[in-house]
């Protein structure tokens, strides 16, 4: 089960994120010899090798930039399509996956995770550190232990719990599997337990402590399950409690009064350091993202572009208009031969889109332009590509080392959270004010107009069915492309109207007098199978590793 491994010879010593010195020094020592003894030396009064070790729990945590065989997760949803032609992603999309064939395959990698975090536990205590780091060290490990968790429950329901146990390689494992409620009962048992024992994030201020779990990632990782427990697939009874556990874990991180909504859209994923950021997998700058998702008309003898997401038109409609109105209610303003004029700023900063400027030249997403050649070249299907975590390059003349930190937490998730759970925790009336608040914070920093009422566009009144379709559209724009919508529409059981649609395109032509016409076309169609593609097949090896395992149902 869980691909078991001996864990005596600690052969993988990441040197990652935080620029440790240790990880130089540690090349005193070939890998052979990094036996648990000398990782966890008791005369190593500054604990460089078990600090690594620390360090390469973290290289376990989810990064979401192009992951899935140089896809992005939600090109398997209604929000964008793989421009490859075939690959593993459409395995997911399609609905092809299976017990044989699980392609975004985690159950091994978790483990082994969780597995590592238990042995450094076991271990820590005899290096001889400040009680201070030790307790750092320890809540950090901790943590990253839950979070394994967590990403195993969102794709296969309830797993084992190993406890604090360390399997090697010649053990023999029947685990059976807790159930869902069990394990988030633990996840969130673990947050609270590490939260005051974790650094405080206003105290991050060094620039090599940013990516350390602190005690805002705790409580977010807190809200997330409890809000995944709260959501109709693991709350089938809709336990109003529920809810309100979920909110009151969102309300604590606002009552940390330290994250705060960055005042750029865009500048949140290209600065190292902002207060809306709680967790980050940290990064070396580069131009990987660059070359991964621009049009593919930009390339020279230092780069190429090569286009890989292409976002859908059902996701460019459902961004509003500047007065947050939606495009096809009345006074919006949407003109269909002029569509992306007077839009939602935030459709700029997520998708490029035809005459938008990117290296000193308009891009050109018309059929035979420098984007769309129409050619054997693989190039964007729906006439848009994916524009979200880049820096602003419309001016530049080729593609700089930039920071590209995926992130795993962040405060208008926070917001957001707070807002689904409180509005549905109980038909109130003071509820969904709260929930309106937090709404029109996020649509207020992506600098949709007031507007009347200062509702930036948002219905009066709205009864709890109107509140809660508000918020997952605005959990989808804000959010896209954050490997949200792709777990959302499961937990919502949503999928199989979201999920079983044919997902559409712009074609645009450029006419002899330079303007150009439009025209929505379908492009593919999305497959969801329910039920069973509520949750992932558990892979049949390790149903054979392990026979205490049971299947998820219609696997």
């Amino acid at each position: 089960m869980f691909s078991k491994r001996s864990y005596k010879l600690y052969a993988v010593l990441a040197c990652l994120c935080m620029s440790y010195t240790a990880c130089q020094e540690a090349e005193e020592f070939p890998l052979e010899v990094r036996t648990e003894e000398l990782i966890y030396d008791q005369m190593d009064i500054n604990g460089q090798l078990a600090e690594q070790a620390l360090t390469n729990l973290y290289t376990f945590l989810p990064k979401g930039f192009n992951r899935i065989n140089g896809a992005f997760l939600d090109a398997a949803t209604d929000d964008a399509v793989s421009s490859q032609l075939s690959g593993d992603i459409h395995i997911l999309a399609k609905g092809y996956q299976n017990q044989f064939e699980v392609v975004d395959e985690v159950f091994a990698h978790n483990y082994t995770g969780i597995s590592r975090a238990n042995l450094f536990l076991s271990k820590i205590d005899v290096v001889p550190v400040s009680e201070t780091f030790k307790q750092y060290w320890k809540a950090e490990a901790r943590f990253l232990r839950a979070m394994f968790y967590f990403e195993l429950i969102k794709r296969y329901g309830g797993v084992p719990l190993v406890g604090e146990d360390i399997f090697e390689m010649e053990d023999k494992i029947s685990l059976p599997r807790n159930s869902f409620a069990e394990c988030a009962q633990y996840i969130t048992a673990e947050c609270d337990a590490v939260s005051g024992l974790l650094r405080k994030d206003a105290a991050l201020v060094p620039a090599n402590e940013l990516g350390r779990i602190t005690q805002g990632a705790a409580l977010a990782l807190k809200a997330r399950t409890l809000l995944y427990a709260a959501s109709p697939l693991n709350n089938s009874a809709n336990d109003a409690g529920r809810w309100q556990e979920a909110a009151d874990a969102a309300k604590a991180i606002i009552d940390l009064n330290y994250f705060n909504l960055n005042s750029s859209f865009s500048g949140i994923f290209t600065t190292r350091n902002v207060k809306e950021a709680i967790l980050s997998v940290q990064s070396a700058k580069s131009s990987s993202l660059e070359q991964a998702n621009s049009p593919v008309g930009y390339y020279s003898d230092l780069y190429k572009s090569n286009g890989t997401t292409s976002p859908t038109q059902n996701l460019v409609e459902a961004f509003p208009m500047l007065n947050g109105r939606g495009i096809h209610e009345n006074g919006s303003g949407y003109d269909e031969q002029d569509p992306y004029t007077g839009r939602d700023p935030r459709l700029e900063a997520t998708v490029f889109y035809n005459g938008q400027e990117w290296l000193g030249r308009p891009v050109e997403t018309f059929d035979g332009g420098k984007d769309r050649p129409g050619t054997a070249l693989i190039q964007t299907k729906t006439g848009y590509y994916l524009r979200k975590f880049l820096p602003d390059l419309s001016s530049a003349s080729n593609y700089p080392a930039a920071d590209h930190n995926f992130i795993i937490f962040r405060y208008a998730e926070v917001l957001l959270n707070y807002a689904e759970a409180i509005n549905e925790a109980a038909d109130a009336v003071a509820n969904r004010d709260i929930a309106y608040a937090q709404l029109k914070a996020i649509r207020g920093r992506a600098k949709i107009t007031a507007g009347d009422g200062s509702l930036y566009g948002l219905k009066g009144n709205m009864t709890q069915d109107e509140m809660r379709e508000a918020i997952r559209l605005e959990r989808r724009l804000e959010l896209a492309f954050e490997e949200h919508r792709f777990w959302d529409v499961r937990r919502w059981m949503t999928a199989e109207t979201e999920f079983n649609k044919m997902l559409r395109g712009i074609r645009i032509t450029k006419t002899a007098d330079g303007s150009f016409s439009y025209h929505v076309e379908a492009v593919e169609s999305l497959v969801f199978q329910a039920p069973q593609m509520y949750r992932y097949p558990i892979p049949f090896a390790e149903l054979q590793a392990n026979k205490a395992l049971i299947q998820n149902p219609g696997w």
